[in-house]
């Protein structure tokens, strides 16, 4: 796979949803990615990079982890991809689905790895991205050290998924009535009027206080040429793994997973088979879906104490 790292991308009719410097590079084929750089002119060695990576909606983007990225770009590297068909990454018709998202999550963690000698990240990711970021820690698991799971999606039932290997829970009927219809772009256009990305950050929020900054970049990202691919790929299921559930259980690594009581998005009633697993730490807050905006302050104090727990873990002796 060819990644070649650029410093410059065409730009796109909207701004940066970060600080920091903005990168990208050919990931062959899952085209060109794009991602938000940042952190501490000397980091400290014993503290490895730290991988953000945002949800996938209507109108997703690397903004959803902004206070995540702007507290710990002072202490650590971090890095916020843009997932395909998101952001500045390339976001032409094509077949979206898991296997597309993991593959550029492999592709991001041999950049940083490349970039930081080599060793494990941290990494983080909101909703549905968990699932990705789950396939690519059981496929790669030297990659890590540790992942964080912020409302991570799958766990909504007794059961968790266990459907074949690589499945989706996609269907085709609405994506090719849209097609024939040639509905696509109007379709999307609704649902990312200003009015209906508020309604719904209202019911990710569970209440009316929701992040007016994060309203208006959902806003601006919808825009360009082709925000339409991705996010209608997602509402017709083709984003959501069939094994979600396998997945989750073939994790060996720390995993802190964390959801709020408020909102559309309370129904965890699966995590009760994995908050047994010795690996797995269950936080709840009592926020809406995106606690990392609600209360970044006990959010992030939650987060250190995790993971200085698993630093002294490690440096124990045997």
């Amino acid at each position: 796979m060819k990644t070649k790292v650029i410093e410059t991308m065409k730009s796109l009719a909207m701004p940066p949803a970060l600080g920091g410097t903005r990168r990208g590079m050919d990931a062959g084929p899952v085209g060109h990615l794009s991602w938000y750089q940042a952190g501490p002119t000397a980091p400290d060695a014993s503290t490895p990079p730290l991988l953000l990576l945002h949800s996938v909606n209507a109108a997703a983007s690397a903004y959803e982890v902004k206070p995540l990225y702007e507290h710990y770009a002072s202490v650590r590297p971090v890095y916020a991809l843009d997932l395909p068909g998101f952001g500045f990454s390339d976001r032409s018709d094509r077949a979206y689905g898991p296997r597309l998202m993991t593959d550029a999550l492999h592709a991001m963690l041999a950049v940083i790895r490349g970039e930081s000698g080599g060793g494990p990240v941290d990494a983080l990711a909101v909703s549905l991205s968990c699932e990705f970021l789950a396939r690519a820690a059981v496929e790669s698991p030297a990659g890590f050290r540790s992942l964080a799971l912020v409302s991570p999606t799958g766990f909504n039932r007794k059961e968790l998924r266990d459907g074949p290997a690589g499945s989706t829970l996609g269907r085709e009927a609405p994506l090719a009535i849209l097609e024939r219809l040639g509905l696509r772009r109007r379709v999307f256009g609704l649902l990312t009027r200003r009015g209906t990305i508020r309604y719904f950050l209202r019911r990710t929020w569970g209440s009316d206080d929701i992040d007016t900054g994060l309203l208006d970049y959902d806003f601006a990202t919808t825009r360009p040429e082709g925000a339409e691919y991705a996010p209608l790929r997602f509402v017709s299921g083709f984003l959501f793994s069939g094994d979600s559930g396998r997945l989750y259980r073939g994790l060996e690594l720390p995993v802190w997973a964390v959801h709020g009581v408020r909102g559309d998005f309370v129904d965890y009633r699966g995590l009760g088979q994995m908050a047994d697993r010795p690996n797995w730490t269950v936080t709840v807050l009592p926020t809406g879906a995106l606690p990392h905006f609600e209360s970044p302050g006990e959010f992030i104090r939650q987060f250190d104490a995790w993971s200085a727990r698993l630093s002294r873990v490690r440096s124990r002796p045997r």
